[in-house]
Order: C-alpha cells, then sequence, then structure tokens
C-alpha cells in the first residue's frame, strides 16, 4: 500500500482482507434488500411516547444533544434505540 496513513479499525479491515477472512453473501440482491428492510423500520418514526422525567435530567440531555449538534429528542430516540437493541448496557 502507498504510504497512506491508516486508523486502527483500517489496518485491522486491511489485514483481515488480505488474510482473505472476506466470504462473499449470497443472494446479495436479497441481503441488500433485506438490510434496506430493516434501516427503514428502524428509522420509522411512527410512534409518539410521552414520559416524566426530572427537570435536570432534560437540562442535561439537553446540553448532550447541543455538544453533538442534534436535537434532544434525536438523542433520546437514539439512546433508547441502542438499549432496546442491547449495543448500550448499565455498568
Amino acid at each position: 500500500m502507498s504510504n497512506l496513513k491508516l486508523q486502527q479499525d483500517e489496518l485491522e479491515l486491511l489485514a483481515s482482507y488480505e488474510a482473505e477472512e472476506w466470504k462473499s453473501v449470497k443472494k446479495l440482491k436479497e441481503q441488500k434488500e433485506q438490510y434496506r428492510a430493516y434501516a427503514r423500520a428502524t428509522f420509522r418514526k411512527d410512534k409518539r411516547v410521552n414520559i416524566r422525567i426530572s427537570e435536570k435530567d432534560l437540562l442535561d440531555l439537553q446540553k448532550r444533544a447541543i455538544r453533538q449538534g442534534i436535537p434532544y429528542q434525536t438523542l433520546l430516540s437514539s439512546v433508547l434505540h441502542k438499549y432496546a437493541n442491547g449495543a448500550l448496557t448499565e455498568k
């Protein structure tokens, strides 16, 4: 490879590829459509939920959202989604 500076995760992907660990996906078109359907379902916002939280927690969430440059409702939705899917766990 040329003198590109790769990050650690990129180096790991490259090593995995060069070790021929990658396999072709069977029925690629069907797989793509299946994952598109998953993505559409994940990002569809078709239900409304009302909750009560402390003012301090709401202010803290709003501050975090501002730092990330996103609306606080989007941050809340993201946190709930990650928790529901096991990507966010308690310590």
